[in-house]
Formats: structure tokens, C-alpha cells, sequence
């Protein structure tokens, strides 16, 4: 696999992830932080349903831990929801075979918490050989420290770290389209 192949997103080849962004895990989470996160991860999903990339949503314990967030719930409506008892999305059998019948191998993660879910999914992930991309704007932990930790760890294991904005202008290619204009005015 070339350098490009590893870090450069393709919209026939990617699938975007949203892990565990719910009502009562986000309250234990930093206001500015969270904020940031919505609104990044609403711009993957807008951009996502333009660019006609799949997502598969999950959701930890539902019971215990709420629905994921209103906001990010309407703009993933269409998208599957799989509800979860182990950390890893790959615990749960029907997200795995729904990534898998996807077809495609390069997985953008967002979501929650990054050292518990998203980092046990994106070890997994990376050990099935998927080329995972951690949007590092786009998931978050209680405490940073533990953000950043899993942060090294998956960029150990081979997960690509990558930021919002990236996403969205790879996975556009070139400026000057009418999916450009539209989807540009997100991040402006």
C-alpha cells in the first residue's frame, strides 16, 4: 500500500462510524468540548449523506445510557443504529457484518469515549485489517489525558490520526464542484 493509499480518504472506499455519542455519557463531558464534537460530527454526517459515504451508528446500553444525542439522531436517521453491550463495535456481530457488507475498507471514527469504545474498536478495526482514520476533532474523553493516551495507542496500532476538515477536503478531491460549494460552507 502506497503513502497515499494509507493516508489519503476515498469516498467509494471509506465509511464513516459515530460511537456512543449519548444523552447521559455527554453529561459527564466538557461543555466546549462536546460542542465541538457535535458540530464536527455533524459535518461528517452532512458530508457523508452528499458524498453518499455509509454510516453505521452505535449506541452503548441504551437502558443505562440514553439514545444518542437529538441533534446527531436526525441527521443519522437513515443510517443504522446497532445497540451494544462490549466496548468494541466489533463485540457486536451485526455491526461487524454490516462494515463488512459494506464492502469498503477504510472506517472514519468518531464518537465517544476515546479511551474505552473507540479505542478497543479501532485496535479491533485495524487488526481486521480495515485502515481506520481517528478523527481526533470528532472524539472525545472525560479527562483529556485519557484522550490523548488513546490517541498514541491507536496511532500505534496503525490508525491513521486526521482532523474534520481533512476528512471532508479528501473526500471531496478538488474544489470547484457543486458538492464543493455546498459542503466547503460547513466549515467556513
Amino acid at each position: 500500500m502506497s503513502v497515499k493509499d494509507r493516508f489519503f480518504l476515498d469516498r467509494e472506499k471509506a465509511v464513516l462510524v459515530v460511537i456512543d455519542i449519548q444523552e447521559k455519557l455527554c453529561v459527564a463531558m466538557s461543555d466546549k468540548v462536546l460542542r465541538t464534537l457535535t458540530k464536527n460530527v455533524g459535518i461528517l454526517l452532512e458530508s457523508a449523506a452528499e458524498l453518499k459515504v455509509p454510516v453505521l451508528v452505535t449506541e452503548q446500553y441504551v437502558k443505562g445510557l440514553g439514545a444518542t444525542l437529538p441533534e446527531l439522531k436526525e441527521k443519522t436517521a437513515a443510517a443504522p443504529c446497532y445497540e451494544k453491550m462490549s466496548f468494541s463495535c466489533c463485540g457486536s456481530t451485526e455491526f461487524i457484518e454490516a462494515l463488512r457488507a459494506t464492502g469498503r475498507k477504510q472506517v472514519i471514527i468518531t464518537g465517544m469515549e476515546t479511551h474505552v469504545c473507540v479505542l478497543q474498536t479501532v485496535i479491533e478495526l485495524c487488526e481486521a485489517g480495515f485502515d481506520v482514520h481517528i478523527v481526533k476533532d470528532a472524539i472525545m474523553s472525560r479527562s483529556k489525558q485519557n484522550w490523548q493516551t488513546a490517541i498514541e495507542a491507536m496511532s500505534l496500532a496503525g490508525a491513521v490520526p486526521t482532523c474534520t476538515e481533512s476528512v471532508l477536503f479528501q473526500l471531496l478531491k478538488v474544489a470547484g464542484t457543486e458538492e464543493f460549494k455546498k459542503l466547503s460552507k460547513l466549515v467556513r
